[in-house]
């Protein structure tokens, strides 16, 4: 693999960066469409960065965006933990211009375990260990039924990061809604910005974070339907247009 380091745009849910990369961050940044995201390539070297643009100021700016990070070495599931947390901010308007978190595994030889439960709250909202498969009553199940494209927002999960069983963050968890098949989906925030949904019952664990897993029963295959978001492509898509993930 090449050491050479080449100046790509990276993008982040408020904006992007344009930074000196290596063939190694690169594949990190590739989440299988044409674009680089800087999420999972975690912390840059800001004398790499030659220039940033923020969605909220609509401008582009010489250097590096300030780099602000955490490490709270917290253990998020068995055998993973989180051992750096940080943004992208904007120099100008202090927005976010992207966010990573950084995570290792103890024991290497040991694959990562159910995800820690999470502590108990002080204000009234539901502790979930396991994926639920029912929709909280404070919605009127008319309501439910009539509407199956409405989303049910459920404040315990929503704000969590969902990451894939390879620990790599896929986004963030937004609200549970019902598709055009009844079916129930997590809605979440993709890392660069855009919405997308993932059947429920691929979530193997919600703590702290959302892991995903294969689902126990494997479905009939559809041509051109998305292993992630479940978008159905037409036949002979490389890429989702849903989500931008290779099929």
């Amino acid at each position: 693999m090449s050491a050479e380091l080449r100046l790509k745009k990276l993008r982040g849910s408020g904006g992007y960066v344009m930074a000196q990369v290596s063939d190694e961050q690169q594949m990190k940044g590739n989440l299988g469409g044409p674009d680089l995201f800087l999420a999972p390539i975690g912390r840059l070297d800001s004398t790499k960065i030659t220039k940033h643009f923020c969605n909220t100021c609509e401008k582009e700016f010489e250097g590096s965006p300030k780099i602000e990070f955490e490490n709270p070495n917290e253990e998020v599931a068995e055998n993973l933990v989180l051992a750096e947390r940080g943004q992208y901010i904007c120099n100008s308007c202090s927005s976010v211009i992207a966010e990573y978190r950084q995570f290792k595994k103890p024991d290497e030889a040991v694959e990562v375990g159910n995800a820690k439960p999470l502590e108990p709250q002080t204000q009234s909202t539901t502790n979930i260990s396991e994926p639920e498969t029912t929709i909280p009553t404070t919605v009127p199940q008319t309501e439910q039924t009539t509407k199956p494209s409405s989303s049910t927002a459920i404040s315990s999960i929503e704000g969590r990061l969902v990451f894939d069983e390879n620990a790599n963050k896929v986004g963030t968890a937004k609200q549970v809604g019902i598709d055009e098949t009844q079916s129930m989906v997590l809605v979440i925030t993709q890392n660069d910005g855009t919405e997308g949904t993932i059947p429920w019952k691929n979530i193997r664990k919600v703590g702290e974070v959302i892991l995903l897993g294969n689902p126990e029963s494997t479905p009939i295959a559809t041509p051109g339907k998305c292993s992630s978001c479940g978008f159905v492509n037409k036949e002979g898509s490389k890429f989702c247009e849903e989500c931008g993930t290779k099929l």
